[in-house]
């Protein structure tokens, strides 16, 4: 199914029928956690004689999940994450397809006492374009362990403030990382570059997300795609979702 779309004067053409699925799902099993959470918890229901498994003899599947949105796979979360009234992702983000850019960046080690490795702001010279409201960052090396990988203590790669700076003055809405956070791990609570992103210190930015722990497989090449970023209706200021990219061609009417 091919679809013309214009955004900012220009024409493109998508094809829905080939979506690229950059979600890591929340599983019972080799679920990716973080933020020092065991794995999610799926339990069956059970009521006096009755229990909620078709296999045990139920009538019907019917299992309780216990979850977070934050630590447990791809999820997005709004300004609400960082500040002392939750503003929920349902009420804030009323839109879902955006023109998106991906790029992959390796992140570069400082000397540090932790030895740290930072996304840096040079690494996206000449890569943010005019029309882009959606930033996907892919991180090298591209291992499929971050679909699993449990991130507590591991000290992972982190976005400089200055990186994220330029993302919101350049005009990216919503901004997708295959880590678990933008910020460092052990930061004391500092997390600069969520609050540089949202703009705490000015007009918040209530419609802008974060989404972390994507992954984007190597097959799926740097440039420019439809985003459609579809959430789950939580009155919460995170909640899982799915990211889905579409390939996109420019054409001049």
């Amino acid at each position: 199914m091919l679809a013309k779309i214009t955004h900012n004067k220009e024409t493109f053409i998508v094809n829905l029928l080939k979506p690229i699925d950059i979600s890591v799902p929340i599983t019972s099993k080799s679920n990716p956690q973080a933020w020092y959470l065991d794995t999610p918890k799926f339990t069956t229901v059970k009521n006096g004689d009755w229990v909620g498994s078709v296999k045990d003899g139920g009538d019907v599947n019917f299992r309780t999940i216990t979850f977070n949105p934050h630590s447990h796979g791809t999820h997005t979360e709004t300004v609400g994450h960082i500040t002392s009234q939750i503003h929920s992702i349902n009420e804030h983000l009323k839109t879902f397809f955006f023109i998106a850019e991906l790029v992959t960046v390796t992140p570069e080690a400082l000397d540090t006492a932790d030895n740290d490795f930072v996304i840096k702001a040079s690494q996206f010279n000449n890569v943010l374009k005019a029309s882009a409201e959606a930033l996907i960052i892919r991180t090298a090396p591209n291992l499929e362990d971050k679909k699993t990988k449990n991130w507590s203590h591991t000290n992972w790669p982190y976005v400089e403030e200055e990186a994220v700076v330029r993302f919101r003055e350049s005009g990216i809405k919503h901004l997708l990382i295959d880590l678990p956070s933008v910020d460092k791990e052990k930061d004391g609570g500092a997390l600069k570059a969520h609050h540089a992103f949202w703009n705490t210190k000015g007009a918040l930015r209530l419609d802008a997300t974060i989404t972390e722990m994507i992954y984007v497989p190597d097959t799926v090449p740097d440039g420019t795609y439809l985003l459609n970023l579809q959430i789950a209706s939580f009155d919460n200021d995170a909640t899982p979702s799915k990211p889905i990219l579409y390939s996109i061609k420019k054409i001049n009417e």
